[in-house]
């Protein structure tokens, strides 16, 4: 089977975006920017990112009364949320057992809001994409019915314009949402670690209290 040449292939593809008309061009920015975003957000939610094996280590290797030292160079080394609710911790041992976990606990809802900046924008594409393919294929049929008994290319060009927009407008958001629910599972997930991680810590640091 013979492959289509390059230039028909992005002939192709223009044809598909242009028949889409007004709402084909919104898709269009729209995949843009959603995919930048998954790009943006998907390096900054890496694990890696997030929970530095480095300082994980060291929170399971501390005992109690051994020395943070260790601990704050690897946080000043491998910034993250992991490494700034940590530091948190260390900065609020002066204060009782409660106060500092209360101050933790602000820490981390700030560092998955943190986390969670952007992923908005998958959440509206979403929504919106589906949206403005019904709008691109609406506006189609008005075009089809008001060159109904003339010319005939008018008539074809109402029709790709709405089923383009309508394929282009799921093609932006399926993989909007499947983006969006595997970076919120993937942060969910994490949370949880760090949850687990700084309860370690602070009851290394609060011996007294317990576990």
């Amino acid at each position: 089977m013979e492959l289509l040449p390059l230039a028909s292939i992005i002939q192709g593809a223009l044809d598909f975006f242009i028949k889409g008309g007004f709402f084909m061009l919104l898709l269009l920015i729209l995949s843009v920017i959603s995919v930048t975003v998954m790009i943006l957000r998907g390096t900054a939610i890496r694990r890696n990112a997030v929970l530095p094996p480095a300082i994980s280590a060291e929170i399971e290797r501390l005992q109690p009364g051994d020395s943070l030292e260790p601990l704050q160079k690897l946080i000043k080394q491998n910034p993250s949320a992991l490494g700034r609710i940590v530091n948190t911790v260390i900065s609020h041992l002066a204060w009782p057992r409660g106060e500092t976990i209360e101050a933790v606990q602000t820490r981390a809802r700030h560092e998955v809001a943190r986390l969670e900046s952007g992923l908005v924008v998958l959440e509206i594409a979403t929504g919106i994409a589906p949206l403005l393919g019904l709008l691109g294929t609406l506006s189609g049929l008005v075009g089809i019915f008001a060159s109904i008994g003339s010319d005939p290319v008018l008539v074809a060009r109402g029709i790709a314009e709405a089923l383009n927009t309508t394929i282009a407008g799921l093609g932006v958001a399926v993989p909007c949402l499947i983006t969006y629910n595997h970076f919120q599972r993937r942060i969910e997930v994490m949370s949880v670690e760090m949850e687990s991680m700084v309860s370690d810590l602070v009851a290394k640091c609060y011996p007294q209290h317990g576990a």
